[in-house]
């Protein structure tokens, strides 16, 4: 039995709250479960030096939590002087992952950029703030089109994530913070909306695992972010 009295195959409950940030050009609050992630899109008339020139867009993000968005008060990283390995690597996949269902040339010779602030933190903040972070997104862009800044929508496909995870031996999907501390394999999938891989980041946190129970992760977390995309279409719609 999960924690959570949850089925193996079953998601926290998921919402995804459009316009929430007034000054934003699009923004979302997702929540999987415990876990909430305020996520803005920004518009900025600016590239990355590398990029100037060349006739295309750039997506970029950043990731951080709040000091108790923990059950203990974590130091504000801006306090520390520089950005942990943790949060690097998150802001990163954020980036990667939106980029991978982006038409740069389309968006023109600007950038966007998502801030993904996690508010309270149970486990799947990644997952979520990705989730939340192609909305918002999607928002954005919309802004762009009604005011002629765009023509066509550079949007490919929707974006999602999840996470998967052998709990005593049991293949389970969206693991909260109780699951994911003891779980013996951990593992995050972001998907498109079409069932394509974008990235997979699994890790044997007590015992190997074997192909067959990667396969068994990869068959839930395909029905976990079908599930993701259907509530990311009715946010829009």
């Amino acid at each position: 039995m999960r924690p959570s009295k949850r089925q193996p195959d079953e998601l926290r409950a998921v919402s995804l709250e459009r316009g929430v940030v007034k000054y934003a050009e699009g923004s979302c609050f997702v929540k999987f479960g415990d876990t909430h992630v305020l996520v803005t899109a920004t518009l900025e008339e600016r590239l990355p030096p590398w990029l100037k020139g060349q006739g295309r867009g750039w997506i970029t993000a950043e990731y951080g939590m709040l000091p108790r968005a923990t059950h203990e008060r974590t130091r504000r990283e801006a306090s520390a002087g520089k950005q942990g390995g943790r949060t690097i690597e998150i802001q990163r996949l954020i980036g990667r992952s939106l980029r991978s269902v982006l038409d740069l040339p389309a968006l023109g010779e600007k950038q966007i950029t998502v801030d993904c602030d996690v508010i309270q933190a149970d486990g799947g903040t990644r997952t979520a703030s990705i989730t939340g972070a192609w909305v918002a997104l999607h928002d954005c862009l919309a802004w762009m089109r009604t005011r002629e800044m765009i023509k066509t929508n550079p949007l490919r496909d929707h974006i999602a994530a999840i996470s998967c995870g052998i709990y005593n031996k049991v293949p389970v999907l969206d693991l909260d913070y109780a699951e994911d501390s003891e779980a013996e394999t951990d593992a995050n999938f972001v998907m498109t909306g079409n069932g394509n891989i974008v990235e997979v980041q699994g890790t044997a946190e007590k015992e190997p695992f074997s192909e067959a129970q990667l396969l068994e992760l990869l068959a839930l977390a395909r029905k976990g972010v079908g599930k993701l995309v259907d509530l990311q279409k009715l946010a829009v719609m």
